[in-house]
Formats: structure tokens, sequence, C-alpha cells
């Protein structure tokens, strides 16, 4: 069975734009007639076409998107924009073509001329960062609401526009969905939107037509190797974000190494925050209390200034998180007394599957979560340590044709950190999941303290034994999956839901 495509969100009542003003105004060469030609919206994908299109033909991996011309024709494309080796592939499709170098290039600004997503634009924030994007995103959005603003969201699990959420496709949508995103809640009155920023979304110009009024970032740790060459590839790729062209303001955790680089690399005023004890950072975030429903933490800044809130999930890095999130609010001018009296009784956010406790008060308690890489797994792994007053056991399995190079250090991490191990199938893609199963054993035994250790397939068997093997006081973290509603099996999207998995195998134990 394959699962939904969460829709794109587009603008309900686009204003046309004349084709032939397009051409004047970005001074392109053009291809047939622009007389009386009107865009209302442009797309990527043939097969998402809307009457009045743009459609774009990209060069790609395994073919020219320009082949797919007449397809968008018949669904009501009125135009095509591509370079001229797509200019030649669709001579016959009957559009008029508009030239350019490079359409990915292009993408970005033709986007926001059409949607003008840059007239009277919201507040906007930009998070990158190996882990912490999608939760500073999520608490940037709690916060606002709280200080009385209508919110937007672009993250890695949903997309928000006020109380219209729908699940999301990739971390940062492709910069015609972005635009049009933006073009949707300028109608819905939206006042301020938080974006997760990845590096492929920079690397790939998603997020190119847009500059925010504050990008954050909040670490970088292995992940990602499939995409770049080695960690300075990486790190190039975040730094990007710290540009003039995408940003007016930024914030930057020292808590990795890699923060001092991007303040050292960054072309916009920066502040820095760490909540790490001894790192000269001019705001510092201090846990006060944790316990098994919330993070209690305080903010100090600049002249002394501070406040106190809580987060409504467990570790030290969540609580690092709210802290850049409240820090990106006080560079766009909100007031830190403000902030505090707003969130004076704690923040009022969900992250749906970041370190998410989905058991009840009774029996083993049951976290699930979005982590896939080693950083990630020492963090949630520690937080989940601090609130367990007996064993610890952890549930994890590795996406296929992602990074390998991360797996023998996943599972090391992992076998280092838990009491009991269990180590199954996530999304395998086109790899054989044994093969993968095999690679994170073996990182499991590098670890110095080896986790009683169970190999078991798939996850459906695997929950059921985690929870088999709990008793009253224990954990357990089920790392990888968090709030995704499927599993990619050999290109097929299977629904399936580890939260709902995770409950009926706490059910089934008669917890």
């Amino acid at each position: 069975m394959i699962g939904r495509i969460p829709p794109v969100l587009r603008p309900e009542h686009p204003s046309p734009r004349s084709l032939a003003g397009l051409v004047a105004d970005f001074g392109l060469q053009s291809i047939g007639s622009l007389d009386g030609v009107e865009i209302t919206g442009l797309t990527v994908r043939s097969s998402e076409t809307q009457p009045g299109d743009l459609f774009v033909g990209m060069p790609g991996e395994h073919g020219h998107g320009a082949a797919f011309a007449g397809d968008a024709r018949e669904a009501g494309a009125v135009a095509l924009l591509t370079d001229e080796t797509g200019a030649e592939i669709a001579r016959d499709s009957g559009l008029p073509i508009v030239l350019v170098d490079s359409p990915r290039l292009a993408l970005g600004e033709v986007s926001a001329w059409i949607y003008q997503s840059s007239e009277e634009p919201p507040l906007l924030f930009g998070v990158t960062g190996t882990n912490g994007k999608t939760s500073t995103a999520y608490l940037l959005e709690g916060i606002l609401g709280q200080l009385g603003l209508v919110t937007g969201l672009s993250s890695t699990a949903e997309r928000h526009i006020g109380t219209l959420n729908v699940v999301s496709r990739l971390t940062t949508p492709e910069a015609s969905e972005l635009h049009a995103l933006l073009a949707r809640m300028r109608e819905a009155n939206v006042r301020a939107v938080a974006v997760e920023v990845s590096a492929q979304a920079l690397s790939k110009n998603r997020v190119d037509g847009i500059v925010f009024d504050v990008v954050g970032f909040t670490n970088l740790s292995h992940d990602h190797l499939d995409d770049y060459a080695d960690m300075e590839e990486y790190f190039q790729a975040k730094l990007e974000f710290f540009e003039p062209s995408h940003g007016r303001r930024g914030v930057v955790s020292l808590d990795s190494s890699w923060g001092q680089r991007i303040v050292e690399g960054s072309h916009i005023p920066v502040t820095t925050i760490s909540a790490t004890k001894g790192v000269d950072a001019e705001w510092r975030v201090e846990i006060v209390e944790e316990c098994a429903e919330y993070t209690a933490f305080r903010l100090e800044g600049p002249d002394g200034r501070s406040i106190e809130s809580k987060v409504p999930v467990i570790g030290w890095h969540m609580a690092a998180n709210a802290g850049m999130a409240i820090v990106m609010l006080v560079e766009a001018g909100f007031e830190l007394e403000a902030i505090g009296h707003a969130i004076a009784d704690g923040i009022d956010a969900y992250l749906p599957g970041r370190t998410e406790r989905v058991s009840g008060d009774e029996g083993p308690t049951v976290y699930v979560d979005f982590g896939h890489s080693p950083d990630a797994f020492l963090n949630t792994l520690g937080a989940v340590r601090k609130v367990t007053t007996g064993r610890v056991i952890m549930l994890f399995g590795a996406d296929g044709d992602r990074d390998p190079t991360k797996r023998h250090e996943m599972g090391r991490v992992a076998s280092e950190y838990s009491d009991i191990l269990v180590i199954t199938d996530h999304h395998p893609r086109f790899e054989d999941p044994a093969s993968i199963r095999k690679t994170l054993v073996e990182g499991a035994g590098l670890a110095e303290h080896q986790a009683e250790l169970y190999e078991v397939s798939p996850p459906e068997k695997a929950i059921r034994k985690a929870v088999s093997l709990a008793k009253e006081g224990d954990s357990i973290l089920w790392a990888g999956p968090g709030h995704q509603d499927y599993r990619d099996i050999e290109g097929v999207r299977t629904p399936y839901s580890a939260r709902e998995l995770a409950r009926q195998a706490i059910r089934e134990a008669g917890w």
C-alpha cells in the first residue's frame, strides 16, 4: 500500500501575473507567444500541475524535467521555464518557453515574483543545525502564540498555517512550495513564521528569494555524509545561511565546536548562546530542574537580565533549544521581559516525536524520538537516564540508502548508554534490512559498556520484545521513527506509526 503524499499548500486566491511581465522584469529570453498568458502558480512536478501554472523543467539525476512538459500542459500549465537543453526537449510541447541558465538557481526568485511573497512579509525565523531544528521551530511557534501572534510553521514534521496542519514532505520544501506556503500564510494573516532549514535546502537553493529576520544555528555533528564529502563540506553548507542574502541577524549556539566557526565566518551580525558550563557566550542556559514531565531552565543574558521557564520535554538539549528560540525572538525585537511574562508557567508547545512520552502512569515509561544520529542518541539517552529510576531500554534501526558511515557509531553509543538494546529495522528503502542490522550490531560490539543485546525484525515485534523485557520504573526509548506515519520499503510508503505500535504493545503487556 502506498502512503498518502502530503499536499502542497498554495494561496487560495492567487493574483494572476503576466508571463510577459516576468520575462521583462528578469530580462529573460523566450520562445513562442507570450501575449495574454497569465500565471497563477508554478510547479516542478507535472503530476501536481494546476491550471494556470508555470511548469519548471529542471535537469535531474535520471533525466530532464522538461520531458514532462506535455503532461504539464494537459494538466493546465500555460508556460514552461527551463534551460536550453530543456527547451530543445520540450520544443513540441506547445507551451511558450522562458529560458534561464539554471532553473534551479532561478526558482526561488521567480517563485517570489509570482507569489509576491516579499510583499508585506511576516516575521521570518529560520533554524539550521544537525539536531534541534524541529524542536526549536516548534518552541518558536509556541512562544509566538503565547505572545498573541497568529503563527506559521514549516518543519520536518508538519506545516502549520494558524490552526491548519498538514504533514510535511521534506524538511524544507522546494522553493516553489515554500513561497506558495508563505503566500497562503499571508492570506491567513499569519504574522510570524518559523522555518526549519536543512543543509540540503541551502545547497539546493530551496530558501532562495527569502531573507529571514533572524537565523539560528543549533549544532553540527556526524550526519548526511551521503550528501556531503566530509564534515567540512557539510559545515560550509550550513554557513551559507549566515549570508545577507538569507538572514539579517543570527543566533549561534556554542554547544558544539562548530558554533565558533559559524561566528567567525558569518557575514551578518550574530549573538551567541550556550548551555554548556564554562563556555563564554553572551546568553547562557542553566538547567533548574529535570523530571519526566518537563525541564525547567533559567536564561541569562547581557546586563544581568534573566527569565525562567520550562519545556514540556526532557533533556538539557531541549532547554538549550528553548533558549535559542527566546534569543531569536529578542533579536527580532521582542522584549525579554514580555517573553518571560508570557512563558512564566512554561512554554506551550507540542513537539511531535521529540522524546515524546506515549505511555501512561503505570508500567515502563516509553518515549518515541526522531533522533537518528550518534549525537542525538547521546543527548536523548542521557536525558532519559536522568529521569529513570530503573533500567534504560533502547530500540532503534537505521535508514537504508542514507549515510552508512554513522551506523557503527550509532550502535556504539546506543550500547554504551543503555542497559538493554534492541536493534531492529527503520526505513530499509532499497537496502537489505538484515545487512543494516548487522552493521548496527557490529557497532554495538565496539562499546566499552556492552548492553544486553537483542536483534528483532520487524519493528512490530521489536517493540513487543522491548516491552516484554521492561519492568515498573524502566524507560524505553524508541529512536528513529518519531512523528513519521510510514516506513519506506523498496520505494513504497507503508502506513506505520511507532507511537500507536508502542501504545498497543503496552496494552498487550497488561500495563
